[in-house]
């Protein structure tokens, strides 16, 4: 087995209120391998983005991690000073947002912003620094790149700054880059060009990505793996064609299901009734159970004890239906939810 690049134990995000804390990440543990794409997925106010803030040190107050830790190349980060982490983030973990605006500052050229980046991670003079920028933005196709190093973010298009952002992302070559819904704010001809962008990337410079997103067709042109969250915890987790094609938790079964598929005419599309509890609202047992169209096929557990991941086939799914003893019908597919 590879040495994990990042490992995350039982991590626990909490927000303190006047009402007592709410927990937004509840128990997650994760890990990407060297070179690896990991996609986390889930609907709004599952935790993702929370878990890949939490993992980068960019929690916003009052949030902070309760219990749990983290640890990039064996080396525990979670409990680093705001100082110490500065020196981490950047140079050994990057991050894309969704919003390029939010991570440029429209007050300074894009050639200065990378080269600060640069010349503060990497033992290298200015002139270096400006060529690696330069280079770095060849590399993620920006056009005559030595002549916009000098422009401003408000002269480059939306696909373009989000371009920019990733050579920000890359300058100090770090080893992980937390993407957050990398694509969202873009439309579907330049998601696929960054999406192509992120996997050569990737495949080139061996970094390891944890691609935070709503979007399946994203994860399923990207990912090796995928970590489907809800309410917090993660629901089901595997290898991204097992999880599309072969869901096993009765939450991924539902949303594989609400995908509409390109060669069939339906009347309705499949869906999930009910929504996603609140974080003071999180029912005991299994917090899906309200929803499950499973629920009770093993007892009352479903409604009385919280599930952890157990093997349900090629993946793990948070579902007593896998539980040792439990008679599950491990061949599910995405119409068994259409009931």
């Amino acid at each position: 087995m590879t040495t994990p690049l990042l490992e995350v134990r039982n991590l626990r995000v909490q927000f303190p209120t006047r009402r007592g804390l709410l927990t937004a990440v509840d128990d997650v543990s994760l890990t990407i391998a060297p070179g690896e794409v990991l996609g986390v997925v889930g609907e709004s106010g599952a935790g993702k983005s929370l878990t890949g803030a939490a993992i980068i040190g960019l929690l916003e107050p009052p949030g902070r991690i309760a219990s749990g830790e983290i640890l990039l190349n064996g080396r525990r980060i979670d409990n680093l000073s705001a100082e110490e982490f500065r020196k981490i983030r950047g140079r050994e973990i990057g991050a894309i947002f969704q919003d390029p605006l939010t991570s440029l500052n429209p007050l300074y050229t894009i050639g200065r912003q990378i080269t600060e980046t640069i010349l503060t991670h990497l033992n290298v003079t200015p002139d270096e620094a400006k060529q690696r920028a330069i280079d770095l933005l060849n590399e993620v196709g920006i056009p005559a790149a030595d002549k916009r190093i000098d422009h401003y973010p408000h002269q480059f298009s939306g696909g373009m700054r989000q371009r920019v952002v990733i050579s920000l992302a890359l300058a100090a070559q770090p080893k992980l880059i937390i993407a957050d819904e990398p694509t969202t704010a873009l439309d579907v001809s330049i998601q696929a060009q960054i999406i192509t962008l992120l996997k050569k990337l990737c495949r080139e410079h061996g970094t390891s990505v944890m691609l935070v997103t709503h979007d399946m067709g994203v994860i399923a042109e990207t990912a090796d793996r995928v970590a489907v969250m809800y309410a917090g915890r993660i629901a089901e987790i595997g290898p991204v064609a097992e999880v599309i094609h072969h869901p096993q938790h009765p939450y991924t079964v539902g949303l594989m299901g609400a995908i509409p598929n390109l060669g069939e005419e339906v009347e309705r599309l499949t869906q999930i009734d009910g929504s996603m509890p609140r974080l003071n609202a999180i029912p005991t047992g299994c917090a899906f159970n309200p929803r499950c169209t499973r629920k009770g096929e093993v007892g009352a557990r479903c409604t009385t004890e919280r599930p952890s991941l157990m093997n349900a086939g090629k993946t793990q799914a948070a579902c007593w239906l896998y539980s040792e003893g439990a008679a599950t019908n491990t061949t599910n597919t995405p119409q068994s939810v259409a009931a």
